[in-house]
């Protein structure tokens, strides 16, 4: 690795702590941020001279409370601080700091921080940038992109999340034992909807590739959250769920862009490392005998990813498991999931028999039209495929969604 790929790993690795610390110091999210910018610069100048210092986080930290006291110094034109080349070095200054921010220091200003990004007083359309911002350190330009916004726009966005902080006056004390349960819950959701962005990009161009970016970036900040919560079983399925269907992903889509059905994939290109991560993640959650909605359907993924082959599939066990997953969490969504194991289990008619009753609250979502042509066009019901493809393809969100409808209809052609 060289010198400029460590210290971009290492600076990535240290935010969260060091930006929950710094606002924790400041009580303001813009001068964390921009203080942490400042000593981040400082890094990539001093760093490769000097070497690594002991300990990357602390050094950020002090470094970055310096250079934020010296600019309210200079604003206020008192004396500033000295040069930076005497801020750190390889005499570890750092030290004094680094042994006094311990872990359980450390663990209180993390959450501190995704906790505000997570403040109800945000609509998620503020939380998830502010998160991607605040928390991962991720451009505004590549959020912009990834969300299909121009870049002043959600530079606004983010400018106005910061302004309704500010106006709220949040504590900034250690989050107590309810506020956590309460709020956990809240950032469990935004990683979950941030891996959501990602995962569903299609296609080959800038814009997709951007948006696939937030799945990584979600699985990264479902791991420090169950660094933070080591214990927390749906912690555990949260982090499997992602690691588990991200395995799939070089198997997702072809050369061209469109989309392959999860029983048509290469298991071959699926990724082992994350599976096997994700399945051991699973089954140690599991053992704690407490079910919740993400280890549910982390279960479900893992059935899946211990398939070799579609037909070993165990679609009985899904089905229990969807059964399961619709008295935590009723959803037209998650019965329409669950329709595609009973029609592997006891047929279309009966799949279809679950599908319909779903119109009325899914008429404007892709994938119910998408299920119920295939059901149609399986019972020979021809005409009625043909309407709902159609109607799929008009609620196609992308190209790949399109293309795989289209191809579809072709086939309905052919059959006829």
């Amino acid at each position: 690795m060289t010198d400029l790929a460590w210290i971009e790993a290492a600076l990535v690795s240290a935010r969260p702590k060091a930006v929950g610390a710094l606002l924790r110091h400041f009580r303001d999210l813009d001068t964390a941020e921009e203080a942490f910018q400042d000593a981040s610069l400082r890094a990539l100048k001093h760093w490769p001279v000097n070497g690594p210092p002991r300990d990357p986080t602390a050094w950020l930290i002090m470094v970055a409370r310096n250079a934020a006291i010296d600019g309210k110094r200079r604003r206020a034109r008192e004396a500033p601080l000295p040069e930076d080349e005497r801020l750190s070095d390889l005499e570890d200054a750092e030290s004094p700091l680094a042994e006094r921010l311990d872990e359980s220091d450390y663990r209180d200003d993390v959450l501190r921080l995704l906790f505000i990004c997570c403040h109800p007083a945000l609509t998620l359309a503020q939380q998830i940038p502010l998160a991607l911002r605040i928390v991962s350190g991720v451009p505004v330009r590549e959020i912009a992109r990834a969300f299909l916004v121009g870049e002043a726009a959600m530079e606004q966005r983010i400018t106005r999340a910061k302004a309704r902080i500010a106006a709220a006056a949040l504590p900034f004390e250690t989050p107590g034992a309810a506020e956590r349960a309460e709020r956990l819950g809240a950032v469990a959701t935004m990683v979950y909807l941030i891996f959501n962005e990602g995962y569903s990009a299609a296609g080959h161009d800038r814009a997709a590739s951007d948006r696939a970016a937030l799945a990584g970036e979600a699985i990264r900040l479902a791991r420090l959250l169950l660094r933070l919560f080591p214990t927390e079983p749906e912690i555990m399925g949260l982090t499997a769920l992602l690691l588990l269907q991200q395995a799939r992903t070089p198997a997702r889509f072809d050369a061209g862009g469109a989309v392959i059905l999860l029983e048509e994939q290469d298991r071959g290109l699926w990724n082992r490392a994350m599976i096997a991560e994700g399945l051991a993640l699973i089954d140690k959650a599991m053992r704690h005998r407490a079910p919740a909605p993400y280890q549910v359907q982390a279960a479900i993924a893992a059935l899946h990813a211990r398939a070799a082959r579609p037909e070993e599939t165990d679609w009985p066990q899904i089905d229990r498991l969807y059964a399961a997953l619709e008295r935590m969490q009723p959803s037209p969504v998650v019965t329409l999931n669950r329709a595609v194991a009973v029609s592997k289990t006891r047929g279309a008619a009966a799949a279809l028999e679950m599908v319909e009753p779903l119109g009325d609250r899914l008429s404007g979502y892709f994938p119910f039209h998408g299920l119920k042509g295939a059901l149609l066009r399986e019972l020979g019901r021809i005409d009625e495929a043909r309407s709902a493809f159609g109607r799929a393809i008009a609620l196609a969100g992308t190209l790949a969604e399109a293309a795989h409808i289209r191809t579809h209809l072709d086939r309905l052609a052919k059959d006829s």
